[in-house]
């Protein structure tokens, strides 16, 4: 990610995404500077704030499409949340401080994986060996020197030779995997850490519940188990048992803290339903209560999390919403303060959902095409079908509620609807859906529109 350029990452959004070029250039500058500021010198670099965005659009435009690749092309801790979750402290649910520890969450299970990654090589070598010892119950080496002391002294020799060759037979067989099948009994130690004390004098009931249980279990020991599984399953979780016991589970902490801290980013979305228009009421002023909940996150504090305390002043928050109802005038002003970037995402129109449906990779032709490859059925879809599918979403979109392109997807289920259902009679066909065939699965829907505000 740091070595993408914000064209370079425009160009891969576009890859997924149909438009809203605003929304990816500013998301793509953001990110951009995230990696700038981590090169400066320390004394500038901790003055230097991310510009926080709010993307305003209507529903199904790829607001929380954008959110979705950006966390996979990025390779920073990244979360997203819908504010409609949380609610303000002193009622019952989760407080927004909450998102704070779901993201160290996913910064420290991502370093964990990258260190055991980079172990896994040492640890196969274990694995085989504990392996063997479960295929050859007594013939490791402490096992084998205890049985050689029961043994004559003419005898002791061989046995030890037999020992070792058939050993080494067996890690032959096991590396060509003709044991893959065979049941071992295998004991799996779960061994709880301790937890921070920190969370369980002051945290939430979510992680004081957890950190009570984590820590009655590590004073009681951890429990172990004993399961017959398959080789090929033993392996898996040996391999898991063994990489957590090499891990540094404080330089994890240690780093995952660091990474969320410099370059931890936040998407909120539905941020508009929070957003409190015209006289309050009882439930809006919870909502306000949420909006001023956020607020201290979004400007820089410390929170408690089980891996440390977390300062959120340069985590980067991308907020959403449709704002159909209440406008962004409508947050708190303190908390719109704190997105000085605003970006409005376009409507959809028909020359949009229609390259929608063939431009992105995975399009939804596409995804309902190898679908129904799976029966044996070739689908194929005309460039008038296309077209008109693409009319009719924004048709029915005009006359009723505008959702965007996830129009396209009841349009398309609409249509499939005959050839899903009876695709096994139709295995070794190719099936061309062209304009005529979807006016015909959706005539009766499309000329009457109280039926297609329902059913499309």
């Amino acid at each position: 990610m740091e070595d993408l350029t914000p064209r370079q990452i425009v160009e891969k959004l576009d890859m997924y995404v149909i438009g809203q070029h605003k929304a990816k250039r500013a998301v793509a500058i953001a990110l951009r500077n995230r990696a700038r500021r981590l090169k400066l010198p320390e004394d500038i670099r901790d003055e230097i704030a991310p510009k926080n965005i709010l993307m305003i659009g209507p529903t199904g435009v790829g607001k929380t499409e954008i959110a979705r690749r950006l966390a996979k092309l990025c390779n920073a801790p990244f979360l997203k949340v819908e504010a409609t979750k949380y609610t303000e402290v002193g009622y019952v649910g989760r407080d927004v401080e909450s998102m704070i520890r779901d993201l160290m969450a996913v910064g420290y299970n991502d370093v964990k994986a990258e260190m055991q990654e980079k172990m896994r090589e040492q640890s196969g070598e274990k694995v085989e060996e504990r392996l063997l010892d479960l295929l050859l119950p007594g013939s490791g080496e402490k096992e084998s020197k205890n049985e050689l002391i029961a043994l004559p002294p003419g005898n002791s020799q061989t046995a030890s030779e037999n020992a070792v060759s058939t050993r080494e037979k067996f890690r032959q067989m096991l590396r060509d995997g003709k044991l893959e099948d065979r049941e071992v009994e295998l004991s799996i130690d779960r061994r709880p850490q301790l937890p921070n004390m920190e969370i369980i004098a002051g945290g939430n009931m979510d992680d004081l519940e957890s950190g009570i249980r984590n820590l009655t279990s590590f004073i009681v020991g951890g429990k172990s188990h004993r399961r017959t599984v398959t080789v090929k399953e033993a392996r898996r979780l040996l391999t898991e048992e063994v990489l957590d016991g090499m891990v540094d589970h404080d330089k994890v902490a240690e780093v995952a803290r660091q990474r969320v801290e410099q370059s931890g980013i936040i998407f909120i979305d539905e941020i508009d339903k929070i957003a409190v228009k015209g006289e309050r009421s009882g439930q809006d002023v919870s909502r306000e209560g949420v909006q001023r909940d956020i607020l201290p996150i979004v400007e820089g504090s410390n929170v408690n999390t089980k891996y440390g305390i977390v300062d959120t002043t340069h985590i980067l928050f991308i907020a959403a919403g449709a704002f159909s109802i209440a406008a962004p005038s409508d947050l708190i002003p303190e908390l719109q303060g704190r997105f000085p970037l605003r970006v409005e995402l376009d409507s959809l129109h028909k020359n949009d959902f229609r390259r929608i449906l063939t431009e992105p990779k995975n399009a939804l032709t596409y995804q309902y095409t190898a679908l129904l490859s799976t029966e044996g059925v070739t689908v194929k879809f005309s460039d008038d079908a296309i077209e008109r599918m693409s009319a009719l979403g924004e048709e029915v979109n005009a006359v009723s509620e505008n959702i965007g392109a996830r129009r396209l997807h009841t349009i398309m289920e609409k249509v499939l609807d005959e050839i899903s259902f009876s695709a096994d009679e139709h295995k070794g066909e190719t099936i061309v859906i062209d304009s005529a065939y979807v006016d015909e699965r959706l005539k009766d829907v499309a000329q009457n529109q109280d039926l297609s505000r329902y059913i499309l």
